[in-house]
C-alpha cells in the first residue's frame, strides 16, 4: 500500500506562557493524511491552530520551547526524530512553504534571482551559474515576464502579486513533492488572488505536487482543494471532501463559518438583512425641491467634482486620482472597489480631508469646502489595520476620547461617560476603557476604531478596507455593526474594499475604480448583475465561488479574461 505524502497522527502542540511550566494548548490531537497530487485545505478563524499545524510539518517549532506530542511524517521523514541534516533536506527538498507576507520573507537588499539561486545551491550540488539559470527558469514558470531581467530586481521593485510569485518560484527551485501555502493570497487583490491560485492549481496538475492550503477564506479553499479540514480552538471539528463539507456540513461551527462567508448573490446587510430602498443614481447637487414629487431634497453629505490628486513632479509625477465626480447621501453606503493602485484609498483620504486635492471641487452638505488641514468637521475614517491606527501605549478609552478633546470637550467625567456609551454601542464594555490594544482581538480592535470614529457624531464615515484583515465570522459581525449604526444614526458611509462580495453585502451603490478613474458606477445590483465595463466583468470573474463544481469552468473563463 502506498504511503501518504503527509501523515499526521494526534498532533498536539503546547506553547509556553507566563511562568515556567505554564503552557497554552494551540493544537489538540489533530490527525489527517495527504496523498501526492492531492490538495487539502485547512480552514478556520485566527487562533484555530491551522498555521501551527502547517509549521509542525517542517519542524519549525523545534527550539522554540513548544511542547509537541503525536506523530508527523512528511515524505517518509519522522519530523520529531529527524536530525538537523534530515530537516534541512526536508525543508525545501521534500516540502516547501509559501508564507502570507512575501515582503517580510524576502531579503530587501538581495536580488530576487540571487535569493532563489541560494536556496537551490543549499539543496543541490550545482555551480553558481547553474543555480542562476534555475532561478530564471522557475521565475519564468510562475509567470514573471522577462525573467532574466527581473531576476536582478530587488523585492521593492516587485508588486505584491509578483513578490508572491517569486516566493512560489523559490519554493519550486528544488522540486519539492509538497507545497505548504499559509494564507498565500490574504493581502492580494481579487484578480491577483485568482491568478496566484490558478498558478498553484496548474503546478499541482503539472508536477503532481501535494498542496496544503491554509486559509481563513472558505471561498479560496473551495475552488482549489479536494478535501477540507475545519479547525476551531485547536481541534479538527470536521473533515471531508470539499463538495460534501460545503453542501452538507456536519458540525454546527462549519455551518456558522459557511453562513458568514460573503457571497456575490447574498442578501445585503441592511435593515435587519433586507435590501435597502433603491438609492437615486444621480442625486441633485444642492438642496432644493424634487420637481416630480414636490418634496424637499437634502443635499448630499459629500459631493466631489473632477477631484484629482497627483504625487511627485516632472517625470516622476503620478496621477493617483484623475477627475473623479461622485456624491453620497445621508443613510447611504457607497462602495468603492478596485485593485491596489486604482486610487480608491487616495480618494477616501481626500473625502475626509487627510489629503488636499491637486484639483477639483468638494462640497459638504451643499456648501463649498475650502482647504482643510487634518480631518474635516463632520467626517471620520476607519482604517484597515486597527493595530497601527491605535497607540499601543495608550488605553483604548483614551484613543476613543481623542476626537472629543479635539472638538473642545474639557469635562473629563463627561468624556469618560461618552466613551463608555460608545464602547457599549459597538459591543464592548465600558470597563474596557483602561485596557490596551494588545489585550483585544483583531475584531475587537476594529470595534474600537469604529467607536473612535463615532465619538464626534460625524455625518460621514469613510471605511478603508475595514474588514480585509479579519476572519469571515468577524467580518460579518463588523459589517452588521456598521449597518446597524448607519440605520440608527443616518450616517453616510463610503466603504472601500477589494473584496467585491463584502461590498455587495453592505452597499447601496458601487463605484468601480481603475487607474485613478471611475469606470462604472450605479446601484449595486445593477452593476453586479449587469456589469457594463470589461474591467468590472474581470473583477467579478475573479471572485471565488462556494461551488466546487463551478471551479474548473470559472478557472477556464478567467484564463480567457486574463489572456
Amino acid at each position: 500500500m502506498t504511503q501518504p505524502l503527509v501523515d499526521v497522527t494526534r498532533l498536539t502542540v503546547d506553547f509556553p506562557v507566563g511562568a515556567p511550566g505554564e503552557y497554552v494548548r494551540a493544537v489538540d490531537e489533530v490527525s489527517f493524511t495527504l496523498d501526492a497530487g492531492r490538495a487539502l485545505g485547512i480552514v478556520g478563524e485566527s487562533g484555530s491552530g491551522k498555521s501551527t499545524v502547517a509549521a509542525a510539518l517542517l519542524g519549525l517549532h523545534r527550539g522554540t520551547g513548544a511542547r509537541l506530542d503525536g506523530a508527523v511524517r512528511v515524505g517518509g521523514t519522522d519530523v520529531a526524530s529527524a536530525s538537523p541534516a534530515q530537516l534541512r533536506r526536508l525543508r525545501g527538498g521534500t516540502a516547501a512553504m509559501v508564507f502570507q507576507d512575501p515582503l517580510s520573507s524576502l531579503d530587501p537588499y538581495q536580488a530576487i534571482g540571487d535569493q532563489i539561486a541560494e536556496v537551490h545551491r543549499i539543496h543541490a550540488d550545482v555551480s553558481r551559474r547553474a543555480a542562476r539559470a534555475r532561478a530564471v527558469e522557475v521565475l519564468d514558470r510562475v509567470g514573471i515576464t522577462d525573467a532574466v531581467r527581473r531576476s536582478r530586481a530587488r523585492p521593492h521593485e516587485f508588486s505584491g502579486g509578483m513578490r508572491q510569485r517569486a516566493l512560489i518560484a523559490m519554493a519550486l527551485a528544488c522540486e519539492p513533492r509538497l507545497l505548504i501555502a499559509d494564507e498565500p493570497t490574504t493581502a492580494l487583490d481579487v484578480t491577483v488572488q485568482a491568478q496566484i491560485l490558478d498558478l498553484l492549481h496548474g503546478l499541482r496538475e503539472e508536477r503532481g505536487l501535494g498542496l496544503l492550503l491554509v486559509t481563513h477564506d472558505v471561498g479560496v479553499a473551495a475552488e482549489n482543494v479536494d478535501e477540507l479540514l475545519v479547525m476551531r480552538g485547536g481541534r479538527a471539528v470536521e473533515r471531508g471532501a470539499v463538495s460534501r463539507v460545503l453542501s452538507a456540513p456536519d458540525d454546527p461551527y462549519t455551518r456558522t463559518l459557511l453562513a458568514a462567508v460573503p457571497r456575490l448573490d447574498g442578501v445585503r446587510v441592511r435593515a435587519g438583512g433586507s435590501a435597502p430602498d433603491p438609492a437615486p443614481q444621480s442625486p441633485p447637487a444642492t438642496a432644493g425641491r424634487d420637481p416630480q414629487a414636490g418634496l424637499e431634497v437634502a443635499a448630499p453629505v459629500v459631493e466631489v467634482f473632477g477631484l484629482r490628486k497627483e504625487f511627485g513632479r516632472g517625470k516622476r509625477r503620478v496621477v493617483a486620482v484623475g477627475g473623479v465626480s461622485l456624491a453620497v447621501r445621508a443613510g447611504e453606503t457607497l462602495g468603492i472597489v478596485g485593485e491596489s493602485g486604482s486610487g480608491k484609498s487616495t480618494l477616501g483620504r481626500m473625502l475626509v480631508g487627510l489629503l488636499e486635492p491637486s484639483a477639483g471641487r468638494l462640497r459638504r452638505d451643499g456648501r463649498e469646502d475650502g482647504a482643510v488641514t487634518g480631518v474635516a468637521p463632520g467626517v471620520q475614517m476607519v482604517f484597515q489595520d486597527p493595530v497601527s491606527s491605535l497607540n499601543p501605549r495608550r488605553s483604548i478609552g483614551e484613543s476613543v476620547a481623542d476626537p472629543l478633546r479635539a472638538a473642545g470637550e474639557r469635562d473629563e467625567s463627561a468624556i469618560r461617560a461618552r466613551v463608555g456609551e460608545l464602547l457599549l454601542r459597538v459591543g464592548l464594555e465600558a470597563a474596557h476603557y483602561d485596557r490596551y490594544p494588545h489585550e483585544f482581538s483583531g475584531g475587537q480592535r476594529q470595534r474600537v476604531g469604529i467607536a473612535r470614529a463615532l465619538a464626534p457624531r460625524p455625518r460621514l464615515i469613510v471605511c478603508d478596507e475595514p474588514v480585509s484583515a479579519l476572519d469571515v465570522t468577524t467580518q460579518a459581525q463588523v459589517t452588521a455593526l456598521l449597518a446597524e449604526l448607519q440605520r440608527e444614526l443616518g450616517i453616510a458611509l463610503v466603504f472601500i474594499a477589494h473584496d467585491l462580495a463584502v461590498v455587495r453585502q453592505v452597499s447601496d451603490r458601487v463605484a468601480v475604480m481603475r487607474r485613478g478613474e471611475i469606470v462604472e458606477e450605479g446601484p449595486v445590483d445593477e452593476v453586479y448583475d449587469r456589469p457594463a465595463h470589461p474591467y468590472t466583468r474581470q473583477l467579478l470573474a475573479a471572485v471565488p465561488a462556494l461551488d466546487p463544481a463551478l471551479a474548473d469552468a470559472r478557472r477556464a473563463s478567467r484564463q480567457e479574461v486574463f489572456a
